[in-house]
């Protein structure tokens, strides 16, 4: 379970970095897109989140640890309102609140 939320954590990294790098580009050349460092790094840190939930789901059931990386979209918002200074209004709140809530409940069933 560590695992595949250290991959959720990782995954909004890998989304921030990204959307700094798709900032600075100046063209759509896919080339030139791999060649941004902040692209690159952004897909590299993919690969290692990805490379992270193989070894999670090695072990787990899928069923309960997958619904895990829905928290990316918590981290990503979290994230996006620090960095990006993107506004938090009461419907993405709510959102997120219910997100982590599913996941909670998941968790639980786990234990059982």
């Amino acid at each position: 379970m560590l695992l595949v939320f250290l991959c959720t954590l990782i995954g909004a990294i890998a989304q921030v970095v990204l959307k700094i790098g798709a900032n600075q580009l100046v063209s759509a050349n896919p080339l030139r897109m791999l060649m941004n460092p902040w692209v690159f790094s952004g897909y590299a840190l993919y690969a290692m989140s990805t490379g992270l939930l193989i070894l999670a789901l090695r072990k787990g059931q899928l069923s309960l640890l997958y619904p895990v990386i829905s928290l990316t979209y918590v981290w990503v918002a979290i994230l996006s309102l620090i960095i990006f200074r993107e506004a938090m209004n009461a419907p993405k709140v709510i959102g997120l609140a219910i997100v982590v809530a599913g996941v909670g409940i998941l968790g639980r069933d786990a234990r059982a």
